[in-house]
């Protein structure tokens, strides 16, 4: 059965029908979301643009408060000052402007003169460099001017070296300057005389002696202690690199401030030439005069934008807003404005990262469209399948008609012209023979039943296809069945070249189904096996029970039939073979009808058949009671 030509159309609408423009409907309503996201975004940018200007005001006033309070903290002795600025994180480092360090000579006549020229005279004879040292000593300890006594301290070690004896050395060190009075004695040059005789000391230690960690501890102390004057920075930054270098494990927070003050006054001249944030010779760092002009605050480039960055969030931001200062030269944000008067050169700018709120009401906003167009794309591809199914079954009750129509007419034609044939033969005759008279009504009663049986096919599919197949079930010996499908076969399982052999279990309990509907079911498969079977036909019937069900079989010795083929021979006017249903006639809707009437009893039809072997249909039907 061939499909018709229109059915193409169907799958043709659906794609240009309904595919293409649903898919630019949701093109366009996906543009539309995110523009309308755009537009949002924008309006949120235009409302937060207006409030750069306050916190430009806000970081003016920052570092105005911040050059005040780092000339605050400068008040008093400018080592303690340094130490308090950089540790309470005021600046990266800091210069205090005509830092003193007075510096004093030694009188030239002091009641320690002669004691002093006397210990020197020994000093330049090793043989005496032990008195030498017990007169230095002897002046450490009991000069009250702690300048000379830390000198005389001082000589008394190199004495004590120079003689050999390192362990005395050691105790001396330990004695004057790290527990004694001369702790926080310098020269009359304002150098440390404590914190250069401790790293001696520290050198003539080994890192494997117990006394190495606490005498590099003791100065660290020393180094870590702002709270007196005597040690200049240059000389406070040699002792901590010494340090360092010697034991890594020494604490010195104010280092790298120390570091910084000294690269900051080995490049530029010391001076406050503004008032406000300035760029310094010294690469990625940046001078903030004190209002008063002595005190120079040095911060680097990351820690401005880190104090701008704490500055800037301590009013939390609106969600997905973020704020930056930039410094110049770096490429900003094309709304950013500048940064104000203490920071010239800088921008301010914010941008709209991670907003979740806008993404969130976006994507809600999108999700809102798609679903709208998936309820509409389904509204329509749901309309348009019940309507292409509608189609399809007009088109197939179209088809079935004209399949109808055209079987009947084929199918009837041939047996009333064969009967018209034969009546018209004996009117001829104007003395027909008796023998020949029955000869042709026996072939006119055969054709009669033949015809009899096209009409009954036909009149069940109709009453198939409109529902109104009615079945009238009542005990039904499986006997009876048969017997009465070979009757209605006639001589066809009786001519010559044609042997039945029927093999029925009387002991079968009687079927609870309609006698009528069985035996045509028995002889749409009889008939198939005689008109498929072209050369001697072998059929046999068998009846018998296994277990719950009654199995009804008819065996051929027939052409067969492709398994291909076996699952569309019970379609409607299907044909296995074209040109045999030609020659013995048939419409093709005996198996139709034998499956329906099978299925309404509760069974089913099963087919065992390969070509050239022949075919077994199986009724399987379920004891004593339908479906």
């Amino acid at each position: 059965m061939t499909r018709p030509r229109s059915t193409w159309l169907i799958p043709l609408f659906l794609v240009f029908g309904v595919l293409v423009p649903t898919g630019c409907v949701l093109w366009f309503m996906n543009a539309a979301a995110q523009s309308q996201g755009k537009a949002a975004r924008q309006s949120v940018t235009d409302a937060y643009r207006s409030q750069l200007r306050f916190l430009r005001d806000r970081v003016d006033s920052f570092w105005l408060d911040r050059a005040a309070a780092i000339e605050t903290a400068a008040s008093g002795a400018a080592p303690a000052a340094f130490q308090r600025i950089v540790r309470q994180g005021m600046a990266d480092s800091v210069v205090i402007v005509q830092y003193p360090f007075p510096a004093r000579e030694l009188p030239q006549e002091t009641p320690r003169g002669v004691e002093w020229q006397s210990a020197m005279e020994q000093e330049r004879t090793p043989s005496t460099l032990a008195d030498a040292a017990a007169s230095y000593g002897h002046i450490a300890r009991t000069e009250t001017v702690l300048e000379v006594a830390a000198r005389a301290a001082q000589a008394q070690v190199r004495c004590l070296i120079r003689s050999g004896n390192r362990d005395g050395a050691l105790r001396a060190i330990q004695t004057y300057f790290v527990t004694g009075r001369l702790r926080q004695a310098g020269n009359f040059g304002g150098r440390s005389i404590a914190g250069d005789e401790l790293l001696l000391g520290l050198h003539l230690l080994k890192p494997a002696d117990a006394r190495y960690a606490p005498a590099a501890q003791h100065l660290a102390d020393l180094l870590n202690d702002y709270s007196a004057p005597g040690m200049p920075s240059s000389q406070r930054l040699f002792l901590m690199d010494e340090l360092s270098a010697s034991f890594p494990a020494a604490v010195l927070p104010t280092r790298d401030a120390e570091r910084l003050a000294v690269t900051y006054l080995e490049t530029e001249a010391v001076g406050a030439n503004s008032r406000a944030m300035e760029r310094t010779h010294v690469p990625d760092v940046w001078k903030l005069p004190a209002p008063g002009g002595h005190v120079i605050g040095l911060f680097r480039t990351s820690t401005i934008q880190d104090a701008m960055k704490a500055l800037l969030a301590e009013k939390d931001p609106p969600p997905g807003v973020t704020f930056a200062v930039s410094p110049p030269g770096a490429q900003a944000d094309p709304e950013a404005i500048a940064a104000g008067v203490w920071l010239p050169g800088w921008q301010l700018s914010f941008s709209l990262v991670n907003s979740k709120p806008l993404d969130e009401a976006e994507r809600a906003r999108v999700a809102s469209y798609l679903w709208i167009g998936y309820l509409a794309v389904a509204s329509l591809v749901l309309t348009t399948g019940l309507l292409g199914q509608w189609l399809r079954r007009e088109a197939r009750l179209a088809r079935l008609k004209t399949d109808l129509v055209a079987a009947v007419s084929h199918e009837l034609r041939t047996p009333l012209a064969s009967m018209r044939l034969l009546v018209e033969t004996l009117l001829e005759d104007e003395r027909p023979e008796p023998v020949k008279v029955h000869e042709y009504l026996t072939l006119i009663a055969r054709e009669n039943l033949r015809l009899s049986r096209l009409i009954e096919n036909f009149l069940t599919f109709s009453r198939i296809e409109r529902n109104r197949q009615k079945f009238v079930f009542a005990p039904t010996p499986v006997s009876d069945v048969v017997h009465k499908a070979v009757a209605a076969m006639g001589e066809r399982l009786h001519a010559p070249g044609c042997s039945l052999d029927l093999d029925i279990d009387n002991g079968v309990a009687p079927l609870s189904a309609d006698e009528d509907a069985l035996v045509t079911v028995m002889v749409n498969l009889l008939d198939n096996a005689c008109k498929y079977t072209p050369g001697p036909r072998r059929i046999s019937v068998s009846a018998a029970g296994e277990g719950d069900k009654v199995i009804l079989r008819v065996k051929d010795n027939g052409i067969g039939i492709a398994p291909r083929e076996q699952r569309r021979i019970f379609r409607r006017f299907y044909q296995v073979d074209q040109r045999l249903a030609r020659e013995t006639g048939g419409c093709g809707l005996g198996l139709s009808i034998v499956e329906f009437v099978v299925r309404a009893h509760g069974g089913k039809v099963v087919v065992n058949s390969s070509p050239g072997a022949g075919s077994t249909f199986s009724v399987v039907l379920p004891k004593g009671a339908a479906a």
